[in-house]
């Protein structure tokens, strides 16, 4: 795919990129390993909704501060801070997103499973070679065919079941206004279960040609994985250059370069 050669004019060092679903192509660094920063949640959260299938744990149990559950932990709707602290908002009222609310949540697994939340997660993607070491919001590291698994499961769900994943890229809590960090005040800023909604936001990291129905992630290391069941395909992006003005620039042109080369 002639698209993905756009990666090689940007300012980083090493980057792999990857199309899978209907086209499947590579480009780039793909032994590499990366941090994978906050594109870590959509592993992590993969992980603990197979918990929830397990029965380990409920995602409308209490969980995190009062009057929150395990689902606003997943949605970022829990009203607790980026980091460890006291809520700054009643659960269910903002969006905020919250590393330490997915902690939190991780936390609860590792309780329940009675091992580390590491190893759970390590069992739940033991055909991968993604490592998770810290926080289950930004502690993953893995190389561009693990993104790639990642993707496959969030197009054609082997771990999860079918509606557990249509639950977990639906809405939760509609309407709740926040942050899209790196992209300002969304009204309304959309979240699903650990996955980041485009729905109708802007600006936003993917393209323009991206339908609302698009849903993934990106991390401060350079990172992303969106999925467009529209289109029938994910593209995957790891880098070694932090996110900034040059990616706010860069991934959505490689998006729509990418859409528009399979529509031809």
């Amino acid at each position: 795919m002639n698209a993905l050669r756009q990666v090689d004019g940007w300012p980083c060092e090493n980057v792999a990129v990857a199309v899978t679903g209907r086209v499947e192509a590579t480009h780039g660094e793909t032994a590499r390993r990366f941090p994978w920063a906050s594109v870590t949640k959509l592993a992590t959260a993969v992980a603990m909704l197979v918990a929830a299938e397990e029965g380990l744990v409920d995602l409308d149990e209490p969980a995190g501060p009062e009057g929150s559950t395990f689902r606003h932990l997943l949605a970022h709707a829990s009203g607790l801070p980026f980091d460890p602290g006291p809520p700054i908002s009643r659960p269910g009222r903002r969006r905020i997103y919250s590393n330490y609310g997915f902690e939190l949540a991780a936390a609860l697994v590792q309780e329940r499973a009675d091992m580390p939340f590491e190893t759970y997660f390590a069992g739940v993607w033991e055909r991968t070679t993604a490592e998770l070491s810290g926080s289950a919001g930004s502690g993953v590291d893995g190389t561009l065919g693990d993104l790639v698994e990642l993707a496959r499961e969030l197009q054609s769900p082997r771990r999860l079941a079918q509606e557990t994943l249509d639950e977990a890229r639906s809405v939760q809590f509609p309407g709740l206004v926040g942050v899209l960090p790196g992209f300002g005040r969304q009204e309304p800023n959309d979240w699903g279960l650990g996955f980041e909604l485009r729905d109708g936001k802007s600006p936003h990291w993917t393209g323009s040609r991206n339908s609302p129905a698009t849903f993934g992630h990106f991390g401060r290391s350079g990172t992303f994985l969106w999925v467009d069941p529209d289109a029938g395909i994910a593209l995957a992006c790891l880098t070694d250059r932090p996110f900034g003005d040059w990616a706010v620039e860069a991934w959505p042109r490689l998006a729509d370069s990418v859409l528009e080369e399979l529509e031809q």
